[in-house]
């Protein structure tokens, strides 16, 4: 059997896998997941402009967003961007083997309605993020607007090589690392006066926890099911390292720094940082209970013995990893 037919047959299960879970992802979606009318809404947050008033809600939120330094302001940015790229993320997760087999985004299945649930939720972080920063008159919206567009237009790619397992370990790692950067965000905004844009990120982040989870309850159903295709697929996504879902913002473009740039100042900051990643990997493997797996067979026990002292091996390079001297801000209005 040639490479090729092997990968075939590993998606040909991991996809059975997946269908067996939809009834699981179906309850998952009622039980975690909120109906449109029960959902907060960006404008529970902004000032209302339908009152007499209007402007000078604006006024205050300006004062605030004023006192806020230029750093938090670009990592603000930065996450704002990453979640207004939702097209490319609804789209991706529909491409993944078996989980939307029909190609219909009116499916009744469990996985299609999941990921127009998760994603519709996930859509109105980009929007209050978006009209805060515009109202705030702190960022250049014109820049930020292109890298959105340039972010979309380049498309994303966790590569996960459309295995499902895989891009279910992604997104549980994704969400616990964009919670732990609107929570930090959050809290910088508070420390810089700004109570309304830090209870903002909490609620963001209150989201992202609730996708976290549902995303790990996935994983754990299919370790229990499939240990052995669990553990490799763990494995491979952890050696090809998770790249942030906005990579590709300046791809093309006329700064195709400005994710580094963008991803110095979070580490800088403290916003999302090395040992953030080895602490979030060193959280999966105790959840999933990976040490502690038996029945593997020899392929699997060598994943397992790689991902056991993999957040170690990370947490080491976190303390040697230099923290930027210089940073440059993007997307700063001047």
């Amino acid at each position: 059997m040639n490479k090729s037919e092997n990968i075939n047959y590993e998606l040909e299960k991991n996809a059975e896998v997946i269908s067996q879970l939809d009834d699981f992802v179906t309850e998952t979606v009622k039980s975690t997941l909120m109906d449109p009318d029960d959902c907060w809404q960006p404008t529970d947050f902004l000032p209302d402009m339908t009152q007499p008033d209007a402007l000078d809600q604006v006024k205050l939120l300006r004062e605030r967003a004023a006192e806020i330094p230029d750093t938090i302001i670009t990592s603000l940015v930065g996450n704002m961007i990453t979640e207004e790229a939702l097209p490319s993320y609804q789209t991706y997760f529909n491409m993944l083997v078996g989980i939307n087999e029909e190609g219909s985004l009116t499916s009744d299945k469990g996985w299609v309605k999941w990921t127009k649930a998760w994603t519709a939720e996930e859509n109105r972080h980009g929007d209050l993020l978006n009209k805060y920063l515009y109202l705030s008159g702190r960022a250049d919206m014109r820049k930020v607007e292109q890298t959105i567009h340039r972010l979309i237009y380049n498309g994303f790619d966790p590569r996960s090589e459309k295995d499902p397992y895989q891009a279910i370990i992604y997104t549980s790692f994704q969400e616990r690392a964009t919670k732990i950067s609107h929570v930090n965000t959050g809290k910088l905004a508070d420390k810089a006066g700004d109570l309304v844009l830090g209870k903002i990120c909490k609620q963001i982040a209150g989201d992202e926890a609730r996708h976290e989870k549902a995303y790990k309850s996935f994983m754990t159903e299919i370790f229990d099911i499939d240990p052995n295709g669990a553990m490799l697929a763990f494995e491979k996504m952890m050696r090809k390292q998770i790249v942030m879902p906005a990579v590709l913002m300046g791809e093309g473009g006329s700064n195709p720094s400005i994710f580094d740039q963008f991803s110095a100042i979070t580490q800088k900051v403290g916003i999302y940082t090395g040992w953030d990643y080895a602490r979030i990997i060193d959280h999966l493997v105790k959840l999933w209970k990976v040490e502690t797996v038996t029945g593997l067979n020899d392929v699997a026990a060598k994943a397992q013995e790689y991902l056991a002292g993999l957040s170690a091996r990370y947490m080491r390079l976190a303390d040697r990893m230099k923290t930027p001297d210089e940073i440059s801000l993007a997307w700063i209005k001047q």
